[in-house]
């Protein structure tokens, strides 16, 4: 779940002219092999309606096993009433035991999508105009394949880490009530997946609209997704003796309420760094708004001005929106039931039971709320740890020289909020560029800059290397 927070247009951050057309993308036979490695992994459907994520996880297996790999590095894992639904663990072993290892993560799922509705067959991958076009070409078979085809070539090159690798792919990271692969092995696996820290989607970079590269995000901390339920129940009766005691009206006033109600700004050292970063690229009322309300969160003058941006509205605070709503059963009977759903989106360190506890105040008595399975656990922030930023940065100034890097924290939500539980601090890395359509993910005709695509993998391989020694 590519983070949305990259869809920000940063004022007057750097830029780096000229961007090199897609022609000269695959020319190395190092591309080649990796394009293989990409094409397979994005024309496996891994859907949750009719796809395999277990097959796309042998398939990468079976390149690991032919790249050198034993049995015993390769670990498969599913569950029996989830069989399509499993993901592998790969292991490469590092020299020096007194460094704890690193995580790879990616997920292998996609979000559905219907082939009437798309301009070509979506699982089938399409190159037009500097683009690759398919399901999953962006989020997150990119990552997947990047991190797969970074193994196969450590292995095949004879690089020796000092540092342990891990790889861990993985289902369920798009579909709420699906089998979660990361859960499953947080839960299940915890000494499978041990890591000093882990390295996941959520970063990356944006390309203005002439193409050009403006700005590096690397991802410190995300929110929790948490869905709930508002319930109003009547005995109903005929349409034509309405009473005041009416279902849907309590339904719609609980949702107004939630809708009038702003959660407290709040601040982790991330999104403090961010907006600081933002105060100082964005002179005028925006810059001296962000600077007001850094000093004072409590300045709602300050926060007007920075919240018209939509993701900055988001960035500082817990959000909650109704998203569906069903009600009545007749359109000559008072109705008996309204019911909508509400997706909140938490900010780290709060939790789902204090945001609980805010729904049914401002829902008032005549609305049940309840929070729906599964409950997420609550998003810990990992720190602004300088062993991560430091070489993140130190590498994309030989690789994209002149690009800023701003630590961002992710309105969305990925797999990486079950690794933080269980004490294994996530980062989303840099190094991908995307348009600020966020390259279509979820959406219709998804795509994947072709030159951004191999330029980070380029990124992405030497900042691991950098990290594991």
């Amino acid at each position: 779940m590519r983070a949305t927070t990259l869809a920000i247009l940063l004022g007057t951050t750097a830029a780096v002219a000229g961007f090199p057309s897609a022609a000269t993308a695959q020319d190395r036979p190092d591309q080649k092999a990796f394009f293989e490695i990409y094409k397979e992994l994005v024309e496996t459907n891994t859907t949750l309606s009719v796809g395999s994520c277990t097959q796309a996880a042998a398939q990468i297996g079976a390149r690991l096993k032919a790249a050198g790999y034993a049995d015993s590095d390769i670990t498969y894992f599913s569950v029996p009433d989830h069989p399509k639904e499993g993901g592998l663990v790969a292991v490469l072993k590092g020299s020096n035991a007194r460094m704890k290892p690193m995580l790879l993560l990616a997920h292998l799922d996609v979000v559905e999508a219907k082939r009437e509705d798309w301009t070509r067959d979506p699982f089938k991958l399409v190159e037009d105009g500097g683009y690759y076009y398919a399901r999953g070409s962006t989020d997150d078979k990119a990552q997947a394949a990047i991190w797969s085809d970074a193994m196969i070539r450590f292995k095949t090159g004879g690089y020796h880490p000092k540092r342990t690798i891990k790889l861990a792919l993985t289902c369920g990271e798009e579909t709420t009530f699906a089998f979660n692969g990361a859960e499953w092995l947080a839960k299940n696996k915890p000494d499978l997946i041990a890591a000093e820290f882990a390295l996941n989607e959520g970063g990356g970079g944006l390309l203005t609209e002439q193409g050009e590269r403006k700005t590096l995000f690397l991802q410190v901390g995300e929110k929790a997704a948490q869905n709930f339920t508002l319930l109003a129940t009547n005995p109903g009766g005929h349409s034509s003796q309405p009473t005041p005691d009416n279902a849907i009206y309590q339904l719609s006033d609980a949702l107004k309420a939630v809708q009038g109600y702003e959660f407290p700004i709040r601040f982790t050292d991330t999104t403090r760094a961010f907006f600081a970063g933002n105060a100082a690229a964005q002179p005028g009322p925006m810059g001296d708004a962000i600077k007001r309300l850094l000093a004072d969160p409590t300045d709602t003058a300050a926060d007007a001005v920075v919240s018209a941006n939509k993701t900055f509205h988001s960035v500082l605070r817990t959000t909650c929106v109704a998203t569906l709503v069903n009600a009545g059963h007749a359109e000559n009977a008072l109705p008996q039931r309204a019911i909508a759903n509400v997706n909140c989106r938490i900010f780290p360190g709060e939790t789902v039971d204090a945001t609980l506890a805010k729904l049914k105040e401002l829902a008032g008595d005549k609305v049940t709320v309840t929070a729906n399975q599964p409950i997420r656990p609550t998003a810990v922030p990992p720190t602004l740890d300088p062993k991560i930023l430091g070489p993140a940065k130190t590498v994309a100034a030989k690789h994209f020289p002149g690009v800023p890097i701003l630590p961002m924290m992710s309105t969305g939500a990925t797999d990486g909020v079950f690794l933080e539980a269980v004490g294994i601090p996530v980062y989303g890395v840099p190094g991908m560029f995307i348009a600020s359509d966020i390259n279509r993910a979820h959406g219709l005709n998804e795509r994947m800059n072709v030159k951004s695509l191999y330029d980070g993998r380029d990124y992405l391989f030497d900042v691991v290397k950098a990290y594991a020694g």
